[in-house]
């Protein structure tokens, strides 16, 4: 197991992703433990792109469960479709939102998240969670995040 992260500086997205899955890869080796495994994916996240929030929320018994996570206190509970987390759940999709402000409905567990992506985790076809990333400035995610974030999340073993 990898207990060090080596943090990319590149400036590059893709090369930052690219350093930093094999090294999420290393620390899930080995390691049944569903919450060890979230808890690191997360804090891995959190030191390579120093976001304001990283974290997960897991399904249980019909809404959204605060999981682990690296930031600020969170929102503890989210319905299915409420927010960005919900609808993201809802529709079984990722979802990027350059202003938190513009999204209708959007749950604010802090004024001072600005954008934010959630990508849902999958287990047998279902959405069983989602991973969810806040950023103090606007329009900090695009596809390119969605589609490393995607790949990382179906990293995850159930």
């Amino acid at each position: 197991m990898a207990e060090d992260l080596n943090i990319t500086t590149s400036t590059d997205k893709s090369q930052q992703y690219t350093a930093l899955i094999p090294q999420i890869e290393a620390l899930l080796f080995g390691e049944p433990d569903l919450v060890a495994n979230l808890a690191n994916i997360s804090a891995a996240l959190k030191e390579q792109f120093k976001w304001f929030w990283v974290g997960f929320y897991m399904v249980k018994n019909g809404e959204l469960v605060l999981g682990p996570f690296q930031g600020p206190v969170a929102c503890t509970r989210i319905k299915l479709g409420k927010g960005v987390c919900g609808t993201a759940w809802e529709r079984a999709k990722t979802l990027v939102v350059p202003n938190v402000e513009a999204f209708p409905g959007h749950i604010a567990c802090s004024s001072l998240s600005q954008s934010e992506i959630v990508v849902p985790v999958f287990h047998n076809g279902a959405v069983v969670g989602v991973l969810d990333v806040d950023s103090e400035l606007l329009d900090q995610f695009d596809e390119t995040d969605a589609q490393f974030l995607e790949q990382i999340v179906k990293l995850i073993k159930f």
